[in-house]
C-alpha cells in the first residue's frame, strides 16, 4: 500500500522555489564550488549540477510535513553533490533542511541530531589532519561543522525557546482557569451563605405572621385577635430587623464573615421566649461553657430553625431544647411531638433542614433528624454535634 505524504507548507513550497531557481541561476553562469579537476569530482560537466539541486529542493517541500524523511533525503542529495562540481544553493539547502529537521522532529530526533552532527564535526576535524598532518585538513572539520552541527544547534535553541513559551502559555492558561474555578466555589459558597441566612432569619418570623393571621381570620373572638395581632407585629418587627441586618451583611465593604451584632447563644432565652409567645411549649436547658463564634452562629439558627419547624409542622405538646458540652463538642438537640397531621400550618420547602446540614459540614460535625420513638411516644429529633476545638474548625 502507497504510502500518501503531507502536503507541503505554503512556506515550505516558497523555500523550496527559491532554492530551485537560485540554484538554476548559479549553474546558468557556470558558477560551481569546485573545479572541475579534482579528485572528488566523479560526474564532470554542468548537467550533472541539476539532479542534486532538484532533489535538495523537493527535500525543502518536505522541511516541515516530513522532516526525518527530508534529512535522510538531503543526506544522499549532499553526497551526491560532492560527486559533482557543486552548487552552493544545494549545500545551503541542506542547512535549512537540517535547521528543520531539529525544530519540527520528534522529541528523540531533536536531542539525537546535534550530538550526532557534532560527533561528525569532531571526526571531520581529527581524521583528515592524522592521516594528511596538514593544516589545512582541519578546514574539513570547520566545513562539516558550519553545514551540520551549526544549522542543527540553531534549531535545538529556537525549538528549546518555543517549548518554553508555549509551557508558559498553558501555565497561564492553567492559572487562569484555577482562579475562574475559585471564583464560581466563592461565589456559589457565598450564594449558599446567603441562602441559609435569609431561611433562618426571615422563615421563623413569617410562619409565626402566617399561623396567626389564620387564627385572627378564622376566629370571631376580638380577644383573640388582639393576641394574634401583637404576635403579628411583633413578628413584623423582628423580621425586619433581621432582614436590616442580612443587608448590612450584603454591603459590608470589609469582607468580613459576619458581623458584629451575629446572633449568639446568650439571645437563645430571647428566641424560646419567642417560641412561647407563638403557641409553643417549649423546655430550654443550656450547659455548656465558652463557645467559638462560628458554632454560636451554626447552634443558634440550628434552634431557630428547628423551633420554626416545630411550630409549622408539630402535632400539640412539650417542646425540648437542650445544648450540652463534652468531649470537646456542642450538642444541639431539640425534640418536638411527632404524629399525623392533615397539612402543615405552613407549607415548608424542606431548605431548612439542608440550611443545618450544611452548617453543620462546614464546621465538621455531625447532623441527624427524623422520627424517634420515645417514652412520651413518637418524636421528631435534631441533633448536631459540633466540635468546640479551632483544629476542628475551617
Amino acid at each position: 500500500m502507497a504510502v500518501r505524504l503531507p502536503r507541503p507548507r505554503r512556506f515550505d513550497a516558497g523555500v523550496a522555489l527559491a532554492g530551485l531557481l537560485g540554484g538554476l541561476l548559479l549553474w546558468g553562469i557556470g558558477l560551481g564550488t569546485r573545479p572541475a579537476d579534482e579528485p572528488i569530482v566523479l560526474f564532470d560537466g554542468r548537467w550533472p549540477l541539476l539532479a542534486p539541486l532538484a532533489l535538495m529542493a523537493g527535500c525543502e517541500l518536505l522541511r516541515s510535513a516530513a522532516p526525518r524523511t527530508a534529512l535522510l533525503t538531503a543526506v544522499a542529495a549532499l553526497v551526491l553533490d560532492t560527486m559533482t562540481q557543486g552548487s552552493l544553493v544545494t549545500v545551503l539547502m541542506f542547512t535549512d533542511v537540517m535547521y528543520a529537521a531539529v525544530l519540527y522532529g520528534t522529541a528523540a530526533t531533536a536531542r539525537r541530531i546535534p550530538w550526532i552532527t557534532a560527533l561528525l564535526s569532531v571526526a571531520a576535524t581529527v581524521v583528515p589532519f592524522a592521516v594528511w598532518r596538514v593544516p589545512e585538513a582541519l578546514l574539513i572539520g570547520v566545513a562539516v561543522g558550519i553545514v551540520a552541527f551549526a544549522p542543527a544547534a540553531t534549531g535545538l535553541i529556537v525549538r528549546s525557546h518555543r517549548e518554553a513559551a508555549e509551557a508558559a502559555r498553558l501555565r497561564a492558561e492553567q492559572t487562569a482557569l484555577l482562579a475562574e474555578m475559585d471564583r464560581v466555589q466563592a461565589v456559589t459558597a457565598e450564594r449558599a451563605r446567603m441562602a441559609r441566612e435569609l431561611h433562618d432569619m426571615v422563615a421563623n418570623h413569617l410562619s409565626a405572621i402566617a399561623i396567626h393571621s389564620t387564627a385572627a381570620l378564622s376566629l370571631d373572638d376580638p380577644a383573640t385577635t388582639r393576641r394574634a395581632l401583637e404576635v403579628i407585629r411583633q413578628n413584623s418587627v423582628e423580621g425586619l430587623a433581621e432582614m436590616r441586618r442580612l443587608i448590612g451583611i450584603l454591603r459590608d465593604a470589609g469582607g468580613a464573615a459576619e458581623p458584629a451584632a451575629s446572633p449568639t447563644l446568650d439571645g437563645l432565652g430571647a428566641l424560646v421566649d419567642g417560641a412561647r409567645a407563638n403557641g409553643l411549649d417549649v423546655t430550654f436547658e443550656a450547659r455548656h461553657g465558652p463557645v467559638p463564634a462560628p458554632v454560636e452562629l451554626a447552634a443558634y439558627r440550628i434552634v431557630q430553625e428547628s423551633l420554626t419547624n416545630a411550630l409549622k409542622h408539630a402535632v400539640p405538646g412539650p417542646v425540648r431544647v437542650t445544648l450540652t458540652s463534652g468531649d470537646d463538642l456542642l450538642n444541639v438537640t431539640v425534640t418536638s411531638p411527632y404524629g399525623d397531621r392533615d397539612t402543615p400550618l405552613v407549607p415548608g420547602s424542606g431548605a431548612g433542614l439542608v440550611g443545618m446540614r450544611e452548617r453543620v459540614a462546614l464546621l465538621g460535625g455531625t447532623f441527624g433528624a427524623g422520627p424517634e420513638a420515645s417514652a412520651h411516644g413518637m418524636i421528631w429529633a435534631v441533633r448536631a454535634a459540633l466540635p468546640l476545638t479551632e483544629g476542628d474548625l475551617p
